[in-house]
């Protein structure tokens, strides 16, 4: 079975699950939106948070948006304003994932993202969601992907 792990990263925790991914037979694709955020953290938070909250969507680039060859795909995003980020809602508004076994991992420092699960499950009702905390800092976290 053909795996794919799609994901985004700010702070470089989903590049450490994608990395443990990989090495669970995982192909990876990094999401990289055309968009400069703020070098001072607290701003790119807010600036983030609000795009989020918005439901903003990013320009990305180079997006390969074929999963066609794929059954199992995990989406990996962190949580902001307790949404996705614009990197990610694009993604899923340009990729095929409805026929998809599919499965969100959410990694986040504060909050379990409300309503970014109230978006999966409206639109992905099948979906698998799992919470990673701080995966880069707490590598007990990595024991939750033992079934992907």
């Amino acid at each position: 079975m053909k795996k794919l792990f799609i994901y985004y990263s700010f702070t470089g925790n989903g590049d450490e699950v994608a990395t443990a991914l990989s090495n669970k037979g995982y192909d990876i694709r990094k999401v990289v939106e055309n968009y400069k955020m703020p070098k001072s953290f607290f701003w790119s938070v807010m600036a983030g948070g609000f795009r989020a909250g918005i439901h903003a969507k990013g320009k990305l680039i180079d997006y390969n948006d074929d999963v066609s060859g794929y059954e199992q795909i995990v989406i990996g995003s962190p949580v902001w304003n307790g949404r996705f980020p614009p990197a990610i809602n694009s993604v899923l508004q340009l990729t095929k994932l409805e026929d998809k076994n599919l499965t969100f991992l959410l990694y986040s420092g504060s909050g379990e993202g409300k309503n970014a699960v109230k978006q999966i499950n409206k639109y992905f009702p099948r979906a698998k969601i799992i919470f990673l905390k701080e995966p880069k800092k707490y590598v007990d976290e990595y024991n939750k992907l033992k079934d992907l």
